[in-house]
This record gives C-alpha cells, sequence and structure tokens, in this order.
C-alpha cells in the first residue's frame, strides 16, 4: 500500500474528523497549475475527457480527511482523485482486464505515482474487483451530461448529497425523457392508425362498421403495424417510428463479441429508460430486431471479449436486482 499512500492531494491529511452527518455544502474547483515531484500540472475544464492508464486507490488512511475541493473524503463512496479534472466532474473507470466498470464523481487531486491515471475510493475499487491487486489498467471516459449537472449543482451550492441525488435521477432516466419533445409534432399520423385498427374488431356486426373494416386491409398488405402490435399502445410506436435513425448503434454492435442483454422492450421508449438505468455497469446500447412480425427493443451492455468477462457484468446486473441479464453471444 505503499504506493497508494503516494496518490491523493497535498492536502488529505488536513482533516481527522469522520464524514459525519453535517450536510456539507459544494465548491466548483478547477484550481491553478501546481508542481509535484518536479512535473507541472495543469487543471481545466472539460467534459469529453478520454484517458488510458494505471487506476489505484485510496482507503482507511484517508477517510474522513479534506479533499482538494474541500469535501471530506468517505471510502464507502463513488469518488475518485484525478491530477486536473475540474472538481466535481463524473467519470467512468472500466477494469481493462475484466471489463468491470463504476461510475465515479471526482472530488480530488492525485495521484501522483508514475504512470498513474486516477485514485478510485474503496467502494469504486471493489466494484471493478481491484482492491487484491491494488492496480488496474483502465480507461477512463468523462460523463459529459452528469459532468454539467454536478457543475450546475455545486455552483448553486450544493453539496455532495445534492450532486449525489441529482445523479440517481439521472441513472433512474428521471430526466431523460427531456429530449421527448421533439417527436412529438410527428406523433399525430402513427397515432391514429394505431389506435384505430384496435377498435376496428369489435364493430363488425354491424353494417357501417362492417364499411369501416374495409380500411383494415393493411393487416393482409403486410403493413408493420399489425392489430397485435398496436395493443402495446399508440405513444411509443410514435417515438421509435420518429427516431429510427436512432437504433442505428446495431451495426456497431455487429462486431462479434460477447453481450449482456438486460431486457427487450416493445417500445424503444422503455428500452431508453432502462438504458439510462444500466449506464454505471458499462456502455448500454438500445438495438432493434424483428420478432415474429414485431418490432423489439434490446438493451445490451458490450462487446465483451470473452464470455467470462461479459459472465461477470451479468452477474453484477443480477446482483442488483435486473434478473433478466444474460449473456449472448454474436
Amino acid at each position: 500500500m505503499a504506493s497508494v499512500a503516494a496518490c491523493g492531494s497535498s492536502n488529505k491529511g488536513g482533516g481527522s474528523g469522520a464524514s459525519g452527518s453535517v450536510a456539507q455544502s459544494g465548491t466548483y474547483k478547477i484550481g491553478k497549475p501546481y508542481k509535484i515531484d518536479g512535473i507541472t500540472y495543469t487543471p481545466q475544464e472539460t467534459f469529453t475527457l478520454t484517458e488510458t492508464g494505471v487506476a489505484s486507490w485510496y482507503g482507511p488512511g484517508f477517510h474522513g480527511k479534506s479533499t482538494a475541493n474541500g469535501e471530506r473524503y468517505d471510502q464507502s463512496d463513488r469518488t475518485a482523485a484525478h491530477r486536473t479534472l475540474q472538481m466535481p466532474a463524473v467519470v467512468r473507470v472500466t477494469n481493462l482486464d475484466n471489463g468491470l466498470s463504476t461510475v465515479v464523481r471526482v472530488n480530488d487531486r492525485g495521484p501522483f505515482a508514475r504512470s498513474r491515471v486516477i485514485d478510485l475510493s474503496r467502494t469504486a475499487a471493489q466494484e471493478i474487483d481491484m482492491i487484491g491487486k491494488g492496480t488496474a489498467r483502465v480507461r477512463i471516459d468523462q460523463l459529459s451530461t452528469e459532468s454539467t449537472t454536478v457543475k450546475e449543482i455545486a455552483l448553486g451550492g450544493g453539496g455532495p448529497a445534492e450532486q449525489q441525488q441529482a445523479l440517481a435521477q439521472l441513472a433512474s432516466g428521471k430526466r431523460a425523457p427531456a429530449p421527448a419533445p421533439a417527436p412529438v409534432p410527428a406523433a399525430p399520423p402513427p397515432q391514429v392508425m394505431v389506435a384505430q385498427q384496435a377498435v376496428y374488431e369489435p364493430p363488425p356486426a354491424q353494417p357501417a362498421p362492417a364499411q369501416t373494416v374495409q380500411a383494415s386491409p393493411p393487416r393482409g398488405n403486410g403493413t408493420p403495424f399489425p392489430a397485435p402490435q398496436s395493443a402495446s399502445g399508440a405513444v411509443p410506436p410514435t417515438i421509435a417510428s420518429l427516431s429510427t435513425a436512432a437504433p442505428a448503434p446495431q451495426p456497431a454492435s455487429g462486431a462479434s463479441g460477447f453481450f449482456v442483454q438486460v431486457g427487450a422492450f416493445s417500445t424503444q421508449e422503455n428500452a431508453e429508460r432502462q438504458r439510462g438505468a444500466v449506464r454505471s455497469y458499462g456502455n448500454p446500447e438500445v438495438s432493434q430486431r424483428s420478432a415474429n412480425g414485431r418490432d423489439v427493443y434490446r438493451v445490451r451492455l458490450g462487446p465483451y471479449t470473452t464470455s467470462d468477462a461479459a459472465g461477470i457484468v451479468a452477474d453484477r446486473l443480477k446482483r442488483s436486482g435486473y434478473g433478466d441479464a444474460r449473456v449472448v453471444a454474436d
């Protein structure tokens, strides 16, 4: 653990109290250039960082002490130290050896040991299975929306609790529906078509409606919206029809490998909601397929190079309540 002690900010030893119940206020900090062991680091604000290198972790020795932006380090939180990112910022850290990933909030400076790119809290390190070894080869992907969100909250004085609450809401998809207004203008055509076909079945006994049934030939004409599918609701198919370009990720996922499928849905809206909920486990994608004459939207993470790596992710998802998670090969 000597190498671990070399990480973190110069003021990690600043406090000694435990991270108690006192609410912490928020601070947004970029910072001036600083020098450690002859190397100058220049902090800067960014929302698109991608970086690969070695990660380490720090735990009990720093628990309860001050971080570089004035918060108290809590080894049970999903936080991290980075040498130049603004604080707070949010990044996904993926262990390149096993495919496990975790999402952390950057609130500290470090590590300064050679070749290290990020220091993870104990909990975050456990999630990507690097506690025993102490280090791991990782890829860092900054999450732009999440980083912007915590910045705004910190600038308004919101502390770690408020920031984490906002991130939880993003992960659960509560703020994801924001882009939905765009598809609304084109919603009427599909909505009317689908809703009307579902009602035409019962009236054939009456002469007048029997004439209207003539409008149902689309079912024998191969139209992709047969009566059975309309039972799933008028609005979701409308969203899907306007977002046919969105499922294009499928070709990208066409590369051979192993995937973890978290669910299959009849509407893209539900698939996108599930996708947002599992973002902390990797890079989920929504792909569209047809099954029994219906459009199905699959939510999958991957690809992973081995079935074992995919299996680890599937097990984590199951333990977290996603009982339908399973490994599939393409």
